[in-house]
């Protein structure tokens, strides 16, 4: 417990197993319904945005001022680029799509939480 109280980046790694259930829940979800992965990719995302500004602001940086709200969307649109592109290129080899996705996640992950801590939640640093 202490360390989730002291530390950003064990918050972030718990929230972001919960943020990244709901957005592969999401994801797979709307693929096996059959939507094409770019479209479910989309709107995993969006619900995501929304679902992980809240968690990963209040949560992990100890800030919940909704005016951030643009910066975090633009990181999410960089990883989401990063995402479909990474995905456009796995579609090519062949590979699962559900697969690729499940991989991409802790490499995504990562980028996320640097792109956050120096883009968004830059004003709360210890």
């Amino acid at each position: 417990m202490y360390l989730f109280k002291k530390s950003k980046s064990v918050r972030f790694l718990l929230v972001g197993v919960v943020n990244t259930l709901f957005g592969y829940g999401v994801f797979a979800l709307l693929f096996r319904l059959g939507l094409d992965e770019r479209y479910s990719l989309l709107i995993a995302t969006i619900c995501g945005v929304l679902f992980n500004f809240k968690t990963i602001g209040a949560i992990v940086f100890k800030d919940q001022n909704n005016r951030l709200i643009a910066r975090f969307i633009g990181v999410y649109l960089v990883i989401y680029l990063l995402n479909a592109e990474s995905l456009r290129i796995v579609k090519m080899l062949g590979i699962n799509m559900l697969v690729a996705q499940a991989v991409l996640v802790l490499p995504l992950a990562i980028v996320s939480y640097f792109l956050n801590k120096t883009f968004v939640f830059r004003g709360n640093r210890p």
